[in-house]
């Protein structure tokens, strides 16, 4: 079991890696964390050492296809520092990204805090907690090199893969009466066109929602008002390059787009 030391030690190794853009191979055995717990222990060091604050949570791997994309078995929540996110329509920065990937997710802020308790929160609860809903884009990466070798511990630690985030509008339809499971986003890639679908976000956004809650609160964390969750990618990851425009329309919900450098 890693000790605070320990623990802070993972954490600046994987923060300076991330600062300076490189690689590394995995984290020396007296440092690597051996269970999901250790991960996210590690994980809230990166969080006390950014230059950001906290904006709020994405989760890796609510699709099959982004299971099999970091080689683990279900989902990983990370956080969102202000410092990674950039407008909608903006640039992205391609420097030091090796994943090279984008995806089209449904991402909610929230409205009223949802706190730890025994009693796993329902998805009832969980959207009655939501302020806003919002098409976004993640942009992820990891500072392992080979991050399908990694495992889901060294990958919570490494922050489940969060590097960047664009946030669109938050919407003006009533999307609490839509069935948001058969959404289907159209993404617009170097003149190639594809389709999305809710029902890749763990079979229901607000299902992936709901898992977030829960796993924060098993960890003793506070889902807080404000915070912006994104629920996975709607899509498999679509490979991009610098110079690309990725935009994703989600019709009556709204459109996000960026542009990478």
């Amino acid at each position: 079991m890693l000790d605070k030391d320990q623990i802070a030690g993972a954490s600046r190794v994987l923060v300076q890696h991330w600062r300076d853009g490189s690689k590394l191979d995995a984290l020396e055995p007296r440092l690597r964390p051996q269970s999901r717990a250790e991960g996210y222990a590690v994980q809230a060091g990166i969080e006390a050492l950014s230059r950001g604050t906290l904006f709020g949570w994405k989760i890796a791997a609510t699709s099959v296809s982004g299971q099999k994309h970091i080689n683990v078995s279900g989902p990983l929540a990370g956080r969102i520092m202000s410092d990674t996110v950039i407008a909608d329509g903006g640039t992205a920065s391609m420097k030091g990204n090796a994943m090279r990937v984008g995806e089209p997710e449904f991402a909610f802020r929230m409205g009223r805090d949802l706190p730890p308790r025994a009693a796993p929160y329902t998805v009832d609860e969980v959207v009655a907690a939501v302020d806003t809903l919002h098409p976004a884009i993640e942009i992820p990466d990891s500072r392992f090199a080979d991050f399908t070798s990694a495992g889901e511990a060294q990958l919570i630690a490494d922050n489940a893969c969060a590097h960047l985030f664009v946030l669109g509008t938050a919407t003006s339809a009533n999307w609490r009466a839509m069935d948001l499971v058969e959404e289907r986003p159209q993404i617009t890639l170097r003149g190639g066109r594809y389709l999305g679908h809710g029902k890749n976000v763990l079979g229901d956004p607000l299902l992936a929602l709901t898992w977030l809650a829960n796993e924060l609160s098993g960890l003793g964390l506070t889902l807080r008002a404000g915070q912006v969750v994104t629920t996975g990618t709607c899509h498999p990851p679509l490979p991009i390059e610098a110079g690309d425009h990725f935009a994703a329309d989600f019709g009556v919900l709204g459109n996000v787009s960026v542009r990478f450098e």
